[in-house]
């Protein structure tokens, strides 16, 4: 069993990830040798602090060890092929995890590798921040059925769409603030599968190209960055005036519920897509949601490599 996307996961399955990835944060030392005599290898196409940090340490702590590969002075795919890189690599590990712009790449690792491969961003979806994400709602809302999270800004990217599939997955409304246009808006296939699962779970998707429709009586406000890696610099200023409308600032706060609280994956940029005072304000929880990447990836690991083993 791969984490290509939250696809791979049934409803079942998502759940009890993230209600393991809250045990283990809270009993780490149960977990301490869970990953004994495991060896992780982490491939970056793409930097990155916290994916990182929280992989390497997270298998660190479940006595296993994680070995860092960057692409970035042997291109995937050029160089060597990502199927020879796939058959290679799972000769000496036992689990993958890779940061890469592409999903065809990713795909294509993980169908040539014999052990588990994580995907920890590409271009299209960001499952191992989602999930972190759904564990860090659950520990401050108490559930996840019946919140509504609204999310704001560029929503063509990968966080965004995995926000769509895994929300509705377990149940929590979610509403999209963005600019109206393809460029902006979610991929088509993505919003059909996440309306598909809303279906069952009776949950709620919607796109809006309004940001005060979208934050009505939300729980969560979540945004991510205006720029993203593949954004080119020149492009910056244009995107600012398209995307101020949609940019979390007290006065979009204030019009949430009173208890809202607020949510960005980081890299954050203070006065782009949200304020200063939002995302270093009293409602503001991304440093909470930054170490659950950790806990959720270590529950996520533990997952995979059962699945496998069977």
């Amino acid at each position: 069993m791969h984490l290509r996307s939250l696809n791979d996961l049934t409803k079942k399955e998502l759940t009890e990830i993230i209600d393991k990835a809250i045990e283990i944060k809270k009993n780490p030392k149960d977990f301490s040798t869970a990953m004994k005599n495991k060896t992780l290898m982490m491939l970056f196409e793409k930097p990155s602090l916290r994916t990182r940090l929280s992989f390497e340490a997270g298998m660190t702590k479940m006595g296993g060890h994680a070995i860092f590969y960057s692409i970035k002075d042997s291109p995937l795919g050029k160089k060597e092929s990502v199927e020879d890189t796939a058959k290679a690599a799972s000769r000496f590990v036992d689990i993958i995890m890779a940061r890469l712009f592409k999903q065809e790449d990713l795909d294509s690792l993980a169908e040539h590798a014999t052990v588990p491969v994580i995907n920890a961003l590409t271009d299209k979806y960001h499952p191992c921040q989602i999930i972190a994400d759904l564990q860090t709602i659950k520990e401050k809302k108490g559930k996840h059925k019946g919140i509504k999270l609204a999310y704001f800004g560029d929503s063509n990217n990968n966080v965004t769409h995995s926000l769509l599939l895994g929300c509705s997955m377990v149940g929590i409304n979610i509403s999209v603030g963005c600019p109206k246009g393809k460029e902006f808006e979610p991929q088509k296939d993505v919003l059909e599968k996440a309306m598909e699962n809303a279906k069952e779970t009776g949950s709620k998707v919607e796109i809006l190209n309004d940001a005060e429709k979208a934050v009505e009586n939300a729980d969560v406000i979540y945004t991510d960055s205006w720029m993203s890696y593949h954004i080119p610099e020149e492009q910056k200023e244009k995107r600012i005036e398209i995307f101020k409308s949609f940019q979390v600032n007290e006065e979009l706060m204030k019009k949430a519920k009173p208890d809202a609280v607020f949510m960005n994956c980081l890299p954050a940029i203070r006065g782009m897509e949200q304020t200063a005072e939002v995302i270093d304000g009293k409602q503001s929880i991304v440093f909470d949601q930054a170490e659950n990447r950790l806990w959720a990836q270590n529950s996520l690991m533990i997952h995979l490599m059962k699945k496998w083993e069977k």
